[in-house]
């Protein structure tokens, strides 16, 4: 059953802000509490606020976290980079990943309401998986509401402060808000990944593992 109630409960629960938003930022008293609490841990709790603090950042219910390890205990190269790629590149986090949204919840809302398609055809899945070369874009009736304007001001906003010139914050997507199109040039590799939530997937990949 997926949680509903007040996100920063979350993450004063796990000791840092799992959504990006700053409304979700942490004090630093709370983060320095909750970290001397974590060294006090035996190593199943930490395997298990790893797979918790994980899971939520992703969105993900209990039994979806769980297959998504049985899927990449199943598929060919290393488990722990299989199930990242995995949560990676569904539908939502690409949204997310393409700074098409501000938050994981927004973004699954979005594709909940079937605001996208991918190469052309409605998705309104949020764990659609997508794959190198798939063409994300707002759908046509949505471009003039105001949630994608200001999507447009944004975006621009953000491209005057970032020095790559690029509106995505991963390399392996690419964002043109103008034309309100999401490509996805590949999929992602090692280098690619988020170190802090590398650290933990070990965590998780062990716990699911024993």
């Amino acid at each position: 059953m997926r949680y509903t109630g007040p996100k920063k409960k979350l993450c004063r629960r796990e000791g840092k802000n799992l959504f990006g938003s700053e409304k979700y930022n942490l004090n630093d008293s709370k983060r320095k509490m909750l970290g001397k609490n974590a060294g006090r841990m035996n190593l199943y709790g930490q395997q298990l606020r790893a797979k918790q603090a994980t899971k939520r950042m992703f969105g993900v219910s209990e039994k979806q976290f769980a297959n998504y390890f049985k899927k990449a205990s199943r598929m060919k190269g290393n488990t722990l980079e299989n199930m990242q790629r995995l949560l990676e590149t569904r539908l939502d986090v690409v949204v997310l990943k393409a700074n098409f949204a501000r938050t994981i919840m927004q973004s699954r809302q979005f594709v909940n309401h079937a605001h996208f398609t991918v190469n052309g055809h409605k998705v309104d899945i949020p764990s659609y998986q997508v794959t190198a070369g798939d063409i994300i874009t707002v759908r046509e009736r949505l471009k003039d509401t105001t949630i994608y304007k200001t999507l447009q001001v944004e975006s621009q906003e953000f491209l005057t402060k970032n020095q790559s010139g690029k509106v995505s914050s991963v390399d392996w997507v690419d964002s043109d808000p103008k034309q309100f199109k999401i490509t996805v040039t590949r999929l992602p590799e090692t280098q690619d990944f988020d170190q802090a939530i590398a650290l933990d997937m070990k965590k998780i990949i062990e716990f699911y593992s024993k």
